[in-house]
This record gives structure tokens, sequence and C-alpha cells, in this order.
């Protein structure tokens, strides 16, 4: 080597510090912030946790269908008060609503013509009502919403609208918002084009004869029409048969559902009263009631199971600073009314940030925050923590939930711990929403981090103020 190669090959060596010194100052926070050996020792523990399987299992089997607003959620209230306060919970009650209440009746469906076959649906929630023997009419096929909000006023005058939506997993479970508009908005569309029914595709991504259940709503003024979910695999044979037949392909329907008018709702509130009155309210929860054809395993028995097994593990260890309130939310199927109450009864108290798991069991792989400026250290410790379980840092907005979103509306600060959804809209509001879709390793790792969550955030030494809307 010659000497200007020596001279150039020493510079490089030396440059080199200064070059790591560089890329060292331009890393993310998340990956230089200090994390508490306390946080990484109770993270680390709880993915032996069992006690989040056994409250899955117990509501499930125990209880079974949580239908909002009927006995069946009645006897979950007095079941999760008891199991709370077997725990270890302080200040466990129950607060209770009124709520419409929505029941199914019989429903059945077949093909009468060209070809004779019968049907896998369900009715949806707030779904009107055939008459006592049925309701016979030609299908009108629409391959996706967009075709059905195209169709001309009065188009669907005496006939049975059919929306046929394919949603495709993914992880994020981005397509639920997309394809469930069939589902949403469209019977109330089809009901103001004139349709005398409406059937619609489930919105799910699997291939099963399994329905999808789900609520609808209908604009006041507009009479609710008979409105029901086809097996995926069955649309997929109706939209076949629509395109292949020569005449009009004739469907009859039998949905015999009721309203049965204002019944009594709750939520179940339970603590972990925090060493600083002072310091604020971390809010978490699922919901606990379900929808009547499975078990309500993964919507919502998991969720609650996840943020109560994490919130014991907070209080065997000693507590926290800030009190964490864990909320298990009465009615979020049929139109969020626990939320909704929890809000009013509790909008006056000092949250500080509010987080719910209510996608499943499957593991968790992102996290974001929604944390104000002088709380961002604690995101980033929070990232730091949840790293090693395989959880990555979003760069969205946290702000998700059905049951917190009333108090976060009031610019409380979120944290969103995104499961995957490649799963979870294969049984999400069908009959196999049962235990043994939840896969007790995956649920161990959520409640890893539900704990490293809350040993972050309700012990943060920084203030946690408000956030606006749209931070």
């Amino acid at each position: 080597m010659t000497k200007r190669h020596l001279l150039a090959a020493a510079a490089a060596a030396l440059a080199l510090p200064a070059a790591a010194a560089q890329a060292q100052d331009r890393l993310p926070p998340a990956l230089t912030a200090t994390i508490d050996p306390k946080v990484a020792q109770l993270r680390d523990a709880a993915l032996d946790d069992t006690l989040a399987y056994d409250i899955t299992r117990g509501l499930t089997t125990e209880i079974g269908p949580r239908l909002a607003g009927t006995a069946a959620e009645a006897r979950a209230r007095e079941w999760a008060v008891k199991r709370l306060k077997a725990l270890g919970f302080e200040n466990v009650h129950i607060e209770t609503y009124r709520m419409p209440v929505w029941v199914r009746g019989a429903e059945t469906g077949e093909v009468v013509a060209p070809y004779m076959q019968p049907l896998r649906l369900t009715a949806l929630g707030n779904s009107g009502a055939t008459p006592a023997a049925g309701l016979t009419a030609p299908v009108v096929y629409f391959r996706s919403f967009a075709d059905l909000v195209a169709a001309p006023q009065g188009s669907l005058t005496g006939k049975i609208a059919f929306v046929s939506n394919a949603m495709r997993p993914t992880q994020d479970g981005s397509g639920y918002g997309q394809y469930g508009m069939a589902r949403f908005a469209g019977p109330n569309l089809a009901a103001k084009k004139g349709a005398a029914a409406i059937v619609i595709r489930s919105i799910g991504t699997d291939h099963s004869r399994a329905p999808h259940a789900g609520v609808t709503n209908f604009d006041e003024g507009v009479e609710p029409i008979p409105a029901a979910a086809l097996s995926v695999a069955d649309a997929e044979n109706l939209a076949r048969m629509v395109e292949s037949a020569d005449d009009p392909v004739m469907l009859h329907l039998t949905l015999t559902p009721r309203r049965t008018g204002m019944h009594e709702s709750g939520n179940v509130i339970a603590e972990v009263p925090g060493t600083d009155p002072d310091a604020g309210i971390v809010l978490i929860g699922g919901h606990l009631d379900s929808w009547d054809l499975g078990t309500g395993a993964i919507d919502d028995a998991s969720g609650l199971a996840i943020t109560t097994a994490a919130a014991k593990r907070i209080l065997d260890a000693g507590g926290a600073r800030r009190t964490i309130r864990v909320v298990w939310f009465g009615a979020e199927e049929v139109g969020g009314f626990g939320g909704e109450a929890y809000a009013r009864a509790h909008g006056d108290d000092r949250h500080v940030v509010a987080a719910e798991s209510d996608f499943g069991a499957d593991r968790i792989w992102r996290v974001q925050t929604n944390l104000p400026d002088g709380a961002k250290a604690v995101g980033d410790r929070l990232a730091r923590a949840l790293a090693p379980l395989g959880i990555v840092r979003g760069d969205g907005v946290a702000g998700d939930g059905a049951d917190i979103g009333p108090i976060l509306r009031g610019g409380v600060a979120a944290v969103d711990l995104n499961q995957s959804g490649l799963r979870y809209f294969d049984w999400h509001h069908t009959p196999e929403d049962v235990l043994d879709r939840v896969d007790p390793e995956q649920l161990q790792q959520n409640v890893a981090a539900w704990t490293a969550m809350l040993a972050v955030i309700a012990n943060a030494p920084e203030p946690i103020g408000g956030v606006s809307r749209d931070k």
C-alpha cells in the first residue's frame, strides 16, 4: 500500500467515529429513549399471563352471547362485578342507562326462481320486518355500494336490492370503513329509492357460509325495510345466478325482528387508584355486549380481558401515579350508547389518556399516540418499551374507538395499540366468533403491550394535558 493510500485509510478511520456520532444524532427518539427496568420486567412477565384467557373463557362460557339491553347483558354485568371485585380492583360498580332495544326473530331466505336454493343470512340490527309469511320480489344487482348510490330514485320500487362488495383482508382493517358503507348506509339508501328489501354481501373477508351481523340505521322519517347480510359464499353464488340467468332472479325473504322499547344497559367500572390524585385518570377498556350469533370472544371479551389483565398487573405491582380506570362498556355494537353514557357521567373527570381494545386478540403490530407537545417524551419511552414485542411506531394520529370516542372529543389524549386485522374480519359478527378463535400466545403479547403502556403512561412524571382534535 502506498503512503497516499495509508494516509487515506487513516483519515477514513478517524472519520468513522464522527460519522457514527452524526448517525446517532439522527436516530429516532424512541431508539435513544431510556426504558425503566421495572417497565421491562413487568412487560416480560406478562408474556406468561393466564388471566386474560381465563376472563375470555369465563365470559364466553358462563354468559355467552350478550346482546345489548337484554337479560344476557344484565347477567354479564353482574358477572363482571363479581370478577373485578375478586381480582382486587376498587370502586367497582355499575352505571346504568336506558337504550332502545332491537331483537331478531325468524330469518330465512331462498332463491325461488329461476333456480331454487336456500340462502344463509342474518338480519341487520334495526332491520325492518317482512310480513309473517315473508316477501317475494325480483333482485336488482349492484356490484358495489357506489352502483347503488347511482341508481335513479324510484328505480327499486317493489324490488330487493342486492349489493355485493368484495372486502379484502388488510393488517390495519382499513377496508371496513369503505366496504362497510353497504351495511351502514345501504339499507337507508335503498329504502329511499323504493326498495321492498335489501340483502348485502356480508362485510367480511372469509368465504364461509357464516353471515356477518351488524347494525344499520335509517334516517328519521324513513320506514325501515327488511335488511339482511348474506354469507360471503351465498352472496357469491347469488351473484353468479344473476349474471348467468336469462330470467329475473326471485328471492323469498322472511325476517321478523322487532323493537321492544327502552331497556336498561350499563357500564361496569373498576379502578386502580393512583398515588397522585392530581395526576389524572388513564381510561382503558372494551365493550361487554356482543352480537348474538356467536359468543363474542374476539368482539370483545378478549379486549376486556387484555385491558383488565394489564391493569391487574399494575395493581399487583403496587399501583401507579395516575388512577387507572377500567371500563367494561355496554351497548357498543348497536350504537355506542355505553361510550356516550360514560361521557355524560364522567366528562368533567380529569382524564389524561384514553385507550380501548376492540379489534380481536391477534398480535399488536403498531402503536400510535396523540399526546400534547409537553408529553412527547412519554410517547418516545412508550415506543421504546414496546419495540421488543415487535411493535412499530406508526406515523398516524391515535384517536379511534366507539367507546372512548366521546371522551376523546373532549380533548383527551389517546393511545392506539393496533392489532393485526388479517384474520379479524373472517369471524367478526358471525357465529364463528367463539373462544377457539383466540390464540393464547398472541393474547399474551397483547397483555404485555398493554402492561408496558400502562406502566409508562400511568407513571410518567410529565403532566399530560389536553390536545386539540386535529393533533
